[in-house]
């Protein structure tokens, strides 16, 4: 498994738990649109999952740029520590 798959599998996970939903349901192609309770309410407890899933803080600017989930995963793949 290679980092955006992890990433992505994880993803999936906060957005079981943010809008009960099926996680295979959601792919990188996922927008908001796809997404029944992806709205602002729903992005701060998507986002709130997120950082409870991964271990990270999103500053406002991330919040904004989190329009779907590739960008999700982007963000996120930059917050997480490297690997050697």
């Amino acid at each position: 498994m290679n980092d955006t798959d992890y990433i992505l599998s994880k993803v999936r996970e906060a957005f079981k738990a943010a809008f009960d939903i099926d996680p295979q349901l959601v792919s990188l192609e996922t927008n908001a649109s796809d997404i029944p309770g992806w709205d602002s309410v729903g992005h701060l407890s998507l986002a709130s999952n997120l950082e409870q899933v991964f271990g990270i803080t999103l500053d406002v600017d991330e919040l904004m740029e989190m329009e779907n989930v590739r960008e999700i995963v982007r963000i996120i793949s930059k917050k997480l520590p490297k690997k050697v």
